[in-house]
Parts: structure tokens; sequence; C-alpha cells
């Protein structure tokens, strides 16, 4: 679980930074642009993200395998447990992670946050107060996914399907990546 706060916060520090990027090859005239600056303690991002983007993507699949691979049970419960470290269970709005899966996505599998709590647990009493609610937080998340039509059943015609090279494109997919507690 912290290892996904870890990715995701790479992930919010390596998006913006492409669209800077991008922005600044629209504006380019002749000559070699300046590279953007970047904000104070941020790394600006390398010419070939494909070894960043290899390394996030290897890291989603190994907090993929601690989901698949934990003792823990899935505990579905709305409940605070002060006894665990993990900041998701500590929560005033508790969320536990399922598997997001799409085969036409790289990563194909991904963790994504579900509120445990309609409500919100009270730090006084420990019980739920629906006077409150849990809503996901979302994050934009880089990810490859094939952009070709379905199989022809699925009502595209044959000749859309000769177009498609199966070629997979870089999109950004809004992925819930925990909880939080509005009045």
């Amino acid at each position: 679980p912290q290892l996904l706060l870890c990715i995701f916060t790479f992930a919010m520090v390596l998006v913006p930074e492409a669209k800077d990027q991008s922005k600044a090859a629209k504006g380019r005239r002749k000559g070699l642009a300046r590279p953007p600056t970047a904000a104070p303690g941020l790394a600006w991002a390398p010419e070939e993200p494909y070894s960043s983007m290899a390394e996030y993507e290897h890291s989603i699949q190994d907090m993929v395998r601690q989901l698949r691979n934990s003792s823990e049970p899935g505990d579905t419960k709305c409940q605070l447990n002060l006894r665990l470290w993990r900041s998701n269970r500590r929560s005033l709005s508790p969320w536990a992670y399922r598997i997001n899966h799409d085969a036409r996505r790289i990563p194909a599998d991904m963790p994504e946050a579900r509120c445990l709590c309609t409500g919100c647990i009270n730090p006084f009493t420990l019980q739920e107060d629906r006077s409150m609610a849990s809503v996901p937080i979302y994050s934009r998340l880089p990810v490859r996914r094939l952009l070709c039509p379905g199989p022809p059943d699925a009502g595209h015609r044959p000749s859309d399907r000769r177009r498609c090279h199966n070629k997979y494109q870089m999109v950004m997919e809004t992925i819930a990546v925990g909880c939080t507690c509005i009045f």
C-alpha cells in the first residue's frame, strides 16, 4: 500500500512534466528549445521516458502481485484499525484495494481503491458517522492502451479491423487511488 502511494506520486510528477514538454514542442520554431525549468525539488523528465515507464509498469505489477498474495482477509467492513500501519486502514475514510483488469491496456492489472464506508469514521467514537461521506480520490495515470475496435461481432465493420495495426498508445486513465471524507 505504501508502494502504491509512491507509484502514484511518481506518476503525478511524471505526467505534468510530459505535458510541459509537449507544449514546448508545439511552440517551437527553428533551432533548439530550452528545456523547461522544473520546480524546486522536481527532476526534469528524460527525453526517453521508456525506461521510466517500464519501471513504473513494473512497480504496478509488483503491487498487483502483493494484492494477490496477501494473506490478509478481504475485509470489507467499515472500521478503523489503529493496529495496522497501512494508511488505507487507519484513515477516517478507510479503503481497500481491488484489481482493475483490462486486457486492452498495459499494465492490464492495476490496483484501484474502493471506499469501505458510506459515511466516515468519527474520530471520537470510532464509529461510522453518515452525516459525512466517504468519496474516492481519483488520479489520472499514464497507461498504454490498445485503441483498436473489438471483434467484428461487437458491432464494428470488418474494414475497421483491417486499418488497425494493434498499436498501443499512451493515454491517461482515471483510477481511484484512495478515499477521503467530505461534509
